[in-house]
């Protein structure tokens, strides 16, 4: 063997030792392990759900992989969830497609005000949507599914008893919701939503456009002592949670499809949750003497005439990108039409 041979076949060895090294290997013997960031606090029914996904998931895989689970952004903040998976910060990662405006343009369809009932119907909607369309724009990220919880309901520390209540008043909402607010005469205020609760307390904010259970689960309900449900104003904010893509495909086989299987049936776990916990929220805030109005016929009517340019202006920016939005906002009027509430 020459020199430039004997060159040669040290280089490839050493090239061998070097992926041998740092490429990942998975045996029956070595345990994954994986950060999960969420974007609800901790005793939140929907956390608790997730917490026992990630303990369902370490019992089906014999321990093969374990999950440290971090809620209410303590490990990434949620605006920067997304971001945070796709780049590897995090393995998985759960959080609203609110947070990250112009980022996920088509599924952003499901945050306008399309009149969905409750969270079970609204998650349903998100997961027929990312089937049917798969959006190109979550590609960068395993996604395990979509969810969504029902908003639409006003909560505020004065009472509020039709749309033209809500002139002047600051609510919280986020890059989607404050549309709807400013669309019905309000002044929207982005608060994050882990920092709500003091601003309505300190008077930076007169309401919060959220789901019901935020009066419970995010202890709304102390500050603001009046609801208002106007169904023309009921939005779906969907949830996506994703796991980096690269960590994905690294996984054997056979633990992609354990957690295939096991995201089958918590989604409908969790979608369950979101109606559940809206109206365990209700029950409880009727028992405390919490006031609610609900808006007439004529109000919701007029409520969908005033949010029309919100529709109008999904229509116009995906069109300019060349994404299906008109397909979009059709399938999703359409699945509502016939969809279920249980």
């Amino acid at each position: 063997m020459n020199t430039r041979a004997i060159g040669s076949f040290v280089s490839g060895c050493v090239l061998l030792l070097v992926i041998s090294v740092t490429m990942p290997s998975f045996g029956a013997d070595t345990v994954i392990r994986l950060k999960y960031a969420d974007h609800a606090p901790p005793a939140h029914a929907i956390s608790i759900v997730t917490q026992q996904w990630c303990k369902e998931l370490e019992k089906r895989t014999n321990g093969r992989i374990t999950v440290a689970y971090f809620p209410a952004g303590t490990l990434v903040p949620l605006a920067q969830t997304y971001d945070g998976v796709v780049k590897g910060i995090i393995d998985i990662g759960s959080s609203m497609i609110a947070y990250t405006p112009g980022r996920m343009t088509l599924a952003e369809v499901l945050t306008l005000p399309l009149g969905v009932q409750n969270g079970l119907q609204a998650s349903r909607l998100a997961n027929a949507f990312f089937k049917k369309f798969n959006p190109k724009e979550l590609n960068d990220t395993k996604i395990f599914y979509l969810t969504a919880y029902r908003g639409g309901w006003f909560h505020t520390k004065t009472p509020v008893n039709k749309v033209e209540d809500l002139k002047g008043l600051r609510i919280k909402g986020d890059g989607y919701t404050s549309k709807v607010i400013a669309a019905l005469g309000g002044v929207p205020t982005t608060i994050p939503m882990l920092e709500t609760y003091d601003a309505l307390k300190r008077g930076l904010a007169e309401g919060a456009l959220t789901p019901l259970e935020t009066l419970t689960n995010w202890k709304f309900g102390e500050v603001c002592k009046y609801t208002y449900r106007n169904d023309g104003a009921a939005y779906a904010n969907g949830i996506f949670t994703a796991m980096n893509k690269d960590r994905w495909n690294s996984l054997p086989a056979d633990l992609q499809q354990i957690i295939d299987k096991l995201n089958e049936e918590w989604f409908e776990k969790q979608a369950n949750v979101w109606k559940q916990v809206d109206d365990e929220a209700m029950a409880a805030m009727l028992k405390q003497g919490h006031k609610f109005a609900y808006a007439t016929a004529g109000d919701v009517a007029k409520t969908k005439e005033m949010v029309k340019p919100i529709f109008d202006g999904y229509l116009k920016i995906t069109k300019e990108k060349g994404l299906p939005g008109e397909e979009a906002l059709r399938f999703c009027q359409e699945y509502l039409k016939t969809a279920p509430l249980n």
